[in-house]
């Protein structure tokens, strides 16, 4: 029988450089391992079409002697040379897969080298010890199919196929490795390594696909980028998110948009949380109620959002807060109510010196103090003003080298705010909530001190109160109590 595609076949030439093969006599299930170099392509071929006659012919007359017909014995003839084959590529995958398994768990063990294991734990043994199968798979094509010589070639080109995939895998597994090890780097951690990975495979697979597309049609790789060409409208329709997405990656990465672990906020996706994942079409963000937000890439460029890598790395966390003061209960200070305030020791020094500054300009104008709203004066809400502002400058957890203040915001039908603006000296989100909890508390509870009133809706209870506020008797008699 002729095996009439070895002189065809480009792979025979991978096998030529090779300086020893596996050739396996299926005969009486034995195998030998013959480890030679052939000079030309013709030992080779003549070697292959020897063996393939001498194993198919042997089984086939065994069959015979079996009693079995000869129209019948060709197709068992084909089953238990499958059957013996099915047996020594899983006996000889799983061989391989164990011996390369405990060589690399060598390796790692004596260098510590992180690169191999990661190799182990992206099965690059598994990938690697697929090639002892495939060679042997290759090599026993023309023995098991020696009688049916029209499958040969279809066999052939579905092993191409297959060996682009195997060749495929075992290089991705070595660049998913190299990419764990860059994670560990301090300097690479936070980079988006899963879009650099979809691109790279994206990269192999189009190499791929040209290889299979060419060992199909047996035509070269530039009819495939013509038949690429003609259909460029519905691949770029079909692909449309995937480009879209790698080019703003590519934009995030380049101009330092986003990192992983980076905390960003966008309303309108409902994303407000720490970003897990940045990929060629999609980036993953876990919000703080421990949901996750998946978002598109080339969102992150068309539209906007609000990144808080900035304050973490500023090492504070901005307070802005406003306390509503009751704007009826904002009255001048008099001279007599100073003593009282000057125990107030936030403020003393404050009074004592604005004191002296609003005694000189009343007697300059010649201010008539009968009556407080001639010339200048203290007022209940400029003390605690400046009492806020004293707090705030000696407070333990704000930071002092940002921006602090108190200021006075436009009075409103709800009252006239008094906003606090500071940072902590932290930006963790507990001890944060903690000190502007402590400040508030305070300052709340100060309000009081200085004759003003926070300002409140009235509510249902409130109400109540006010309507039956002339005394017990009257409350009673509204109550319908003797």
């Amino acid at each position: 029988m002729a095996y009439e595609s070895i002189g065809s076949n480009r792979y025979l030439l991978f096998f030529r450089a090779l300086t020893s093969c596996f050739y396996f006599n299926l005969s009486g299930l034995r195998v030998w391992m013959i480890f030679k170099t052939y000079s030309t392509m013709d030992n080779l071929e003549s070697s292959l079409e020897k063996s393939s006659n001498f194993i198919s012919e042997f089984t086939y007359h065994k069959l015979i002697d079996l009693g079995i017909n000869k129209e019948v014995a060709t197709y068992v003839n084909v089953f238990v040379l499958l059957a013996i084959l099915v047996f020594l590529v899983y006996a000889v995958q799983h061989v391989v897969r164990k011996a390369l398994k405990i060589a690399f768990t060598k390796i790692y063990n004596s260098t510590q080298l992180r690169f191999f294991d990661y190799l182990l734990k992206n099965r690059f043994p598994h990938f690697l010890a697929l090639i002892a199968p495939f060679s042997l798979v290759k090599n026993s094509i023309p023995v098991v199919f020696n009688d049916f010589p029209h499958l040969i070639n279809p066999l052939d080109i579905a092993m191409e196929v297959y060996m682009v995939f195997m060749i495929i895998s075992i290089v991705m597994a070595i660049i998913r490795s190299g990419a764990d090890v860059l994670r560990e780097k301090p300097e690479f951690s936070a980079k988006p390594m899963e879009s650099y990975l979809q691109v790279i495979r994206m990269v192999f697979f189009l190499f791929g696909a040209v290889a299979i597309f060419s060992s199909i049609t047996g035509q070269s790789p530039t009819a495939f980028f013509a038949a690429m060409g003609a259909a460029s409208a519905i691949l770029l329709l079909m692909f449309k998110d995937t480009i879209m997405g790698f080019v703003a990656s590519i934009q995030v990465t380049t101009n330092d948009m986003v990192r992983i672990g980076d905390w960003i906020t966008m309303p309108k996706y409902g994303a407000d949380g720490d970003v897990e994942e940045i990929n060629l079409t999609t980036v993953k963000v876990r919000n703080f109620d421990k949901t996750i937000t998946t978002i598109p890439t080339y969102t992150l460029i068309s539209d906007s959002f609000q990144n808080w890598r900035g304050m973490q790395e500023s090492g504070g966390r901005r307070i802005k807060r406003a306390i509503i003061i009751k704007q009826g209960s904002i009255r001048f200070v008099g001279d007599e109510e100073l003593p009282r305030f000057q125990k107030i020791q936030g403020i003393r020094d404050y009074i004592d010196e604005r004191g002296e500054v609003i005694k000189k300009h009343n007697e300059k104008i010649g201010a008539d103090r009968t009556v407080a709203l001639n010339g200048r004066n203290f007022t209940n809400f400029g003390l605690y003003r400046k009492y806020i502002d004293w707090y705030l400058n000696n407070h333990p957890g704000l930071h002092k080298g940002m921006t602090l203040m108190v200021r006075q915001l436009a009075p409103t039908e709800n009252g006239l705010p008094l906003e606090l603006y500071a940072f902590t000296n932290t930006t963790k989100w507990a001890e944060y909530e903690y000190i502007m909890a402590d400040i508030f508390d305070h300052l709340i509870a100060a309000v009081p001190y200085f004759g003003l009133q926070i300002f409140e809706r009235t509510s249902g209870n409130d109400a109540f109160g006010i309507k039956f506020a002339n005394g017990p008797e009257v409350k009673n008699e509204k109550l319908g109590i003797k």
